[in-house]
């Protein structure tokens, strides 16, 4: 029997959980992998050869593609990974086909505050301590070739510094006239670590570096990240490495990876990442864990090649967007869906009770402290205001043409009349409603919202983009502004208008993605501003160029690509059983 998590720990519930785990090659044979296509990091964790099962399947058709979304979350998140999972394990219950794709966890929120994003309770990703704890080197992959792009630039910036141009040319170098006080790419670490986000490099002598102000961003942040996210294989990565612009010289042109002579060696580090890793959830059904941008401050989708490769050796392929509709789901939407070609059949938004009373006028949650007593008492009015955020993301996937299903993820604090007042408030709005524990009970909890699920896909839908790329910059920053936040219009920094205005004017860039930076903590540019705001603007700071990963990057409001750690991390409750190595504390 499995633990009851209202009484256990997530971690406690994961490790009884792995005592009855399917090996590697158990998971293999019920996805359909041959033998060689399986490629196992021990017994419960595998890296599977994407390039041949997606030759081998190629006319295949694809299964139905579902992607769970939610409202706008408390600082503690409303459960999208264990809404994932438990759809996943209610799907398995009801005999589909099903696998779970969902991204791999930052060190800087699993020893911070949130938590390593496997679940919780009985909708759990595991084998939990390899899944937390670094999976298979994907991240340190990440950091290995974007670091490895600073120091090629570091290094250059050094020479040009030292060197004449015929002392560069007997060097088999060109002079590139970098500018550095134009440096678009930091160091990259998976912590949150706020003391490292502006530093100074290179002090001392000549010998020690070109001296300049630099800093850290974190790991999921980097656009060889969101590279992972978007690659289609192995070719395109290496494109798209090249394209990567790490600065630009004083003439004001960019200076790209390919420039510095090491986008090669950069994606020598990524070839085996490019392969999905093959885990489970607590039931046994497969999950593909690959890729872990943040939604935020970056695409926050798991891999296109994992979506790809989970629909065709199933029926249902369940993936996660970060955060809220108007971030991951807007970016699944518009960016991941554009660069995939895959065309989405419905799409879960998760609700908390306890989220709907934040945006209903409830005290705000404070990460690190326990939470407020009003969240455990009902209060149907709170949960009736918070309802204008639910219906606001359901507009949102309505105006891709998705099928919206409302899941009300359900605590054993949830009161019956609140349950109720989400459940009329929804289905009069016009999407599916369905209750799910799978919190409290895994698949058998997950049914309702499962059959909800399959129910949506059956219908057809009419998908669209919100813009299509010939649609100038700043007018797609205002769409998404006022169609998916809701705001009144958008302003821009100085330095932002102009950037762009060249981007426009730009060819190379005119014609890229568009993926904001916003918090997740609102609709609106202000985490302080809950429910649906009225009468604001989106103010965008700067707008950064991903010209690899294929899009630019509006910056709205004070939001840093290095998040700091709290008081009370979680890093604290995490240690280790010397007796038996098993890892304790985690969630």
């Amino acid at each position: 029997m499995p633990l009851d998590p209202t009484k256990h720990a997530d971690w406690e519930i994961a490790e009884a959980a792995e005592k009855n785990m399917k090996t590697v090659y158990e998971l293999a044979e019920i996805l359909g992998l041959e033998k060689q296509e399986l490629l196992p990091h021990g017994h419960y964790v595998a890296k599977v050869d994407f390039k041949s099962v997606l030759e081998r399947l190629k006319n295949k058709p694809d299964g139905k593609y579902v992607d769970v979304t939610a409202i706008t979350p408390t600082p503690l998140g409303e459960g999208k990974s264990t809404t994932t999972i438990g759809l996943t394990q209610g799907l398995g219950k009801r005999g589909k086909n099903v696998v779970a794709a969902i991204r791999q966890p930052s060190g800087g929120p699993t020893m911070n505050i949130k938590g390593s994003a496997a679940g919780g309770g009985l909708s759990q990703c595991v084998p939990l301590t390899p899944f937390s704890l670094g999976l298979t080197g994907d991240i340190n992959a990440i950091m290995n070739a974007h670091n490895l792009a600073m120091v090629a630039l570091t290094s250059r910036m050094q020479h040009e510094y030292n060197y004449t141009d015929e002392q560069l040319a007997k060097r088999n170098l060109k002079r590139l006239n970098i500018d550095a006080r134009n440096v678009q790419m930091k160091w990259i670490i998976d912590f949150c670590a706020q003391s490292l986000r502006n530093i100074v490099i290179g002090m001392g002598g000549k010998s020690d570096g070109f001296m300049m102000q630099s800093g850290f961003a974190i790991a999921v942040s980097s656009e060889v990240m969101a590279i992972l996210a978007v690659a289609t294989d192995l070719k395109d990565m290496r494109e798209r490495m090249g394209k990567i612009v790490v600065a630009y010289d004083r003439a004001g042109q960019p200076v790209t990876t390919e420039d510095l002579g090491v986008a090669g060696a950069m994606t020598a580090w990524m070839v085996e990442a490019l392969n999905p890793n093959l885990m489970q959830t607590i039931e046994g059904q497969p999950v593909f864990v690959h890729a872990g941008p943040f939604a935020n401050i970056a695409i926050g989708q798991s891999s296109i090649i994992a979506d790809r490769v989970a629909l065709k050796v199933s029926d249902y392929n369940v993936t996660e967007s970060g955060f809220a509709a108007d971030i991951g789901f807007e970016k699944f939407w518009n960016l991941k869906c554009r660069f995939s070609g895959l065309k989405p059949n419905a799409a879960v938004v998760v609700a908390t009770i306890r989220a709907l009373k934040c945006h209903g006028g409830a005290p705000i949650p404070v990460p690190g402290k326990p939470l407020p007593a009003e969240y455990k008492t009902e209060n149907v009015g709170w949960v009736e205001k918070g309802c204008d955020n639910l219906i606001h993301c359901v507009n949102v996937v309505k105006k891709a043409g998705i099928n919206p299903v409302v899941c009300i993820n359900a605590f054993y604090t949830d009161t019956d009349d609140e349950i109720k007042a989400v459940k009329r408030i929804a289905e009069a709005a016009g999407a599916r409603v369905a209750l799910s524990k799978h919190w409290q009970y895994g698949g058998e909890g997950a049914l309702e919202l499962a059959d909800a699920v399959v129910d949506a896909c059956n219908e057809p839908n009419d998908f669209k983009f919100l813009y299509e790329l010939d649609t100038p910059l700043r007018k797609r920053i205002e769409l998404i502004a006022t169609e998916v936040y809701g705001a009144d219009g958008v302003d821009y920094s100085a330095d932002a208008l102009a950037k762009a205005k060249k981007m426009e004017a730009d060819p190379e860039t005119a014609k890229l993605g568009t993926c904001m930076v916003k918090t997740h903590l609102s609709l609106s540019d202000n985490p302080s501003l809950k429910g649906v705001p009225k009468g604001w603007r989106l103010f965008i700071r700067d707008i950064l160029t991903y010209q690899g990963a294929g899009f630019v990057v509006p910056v709205a409001g004070a939001i840093t690509l290095m998040p700091g750690t709290a008081s009370d991390p979680a890093y604290r409750r995490v240690d280790v059983d010397v007796e038996t190595g098993k890892v304790k504390g985690l969630f």
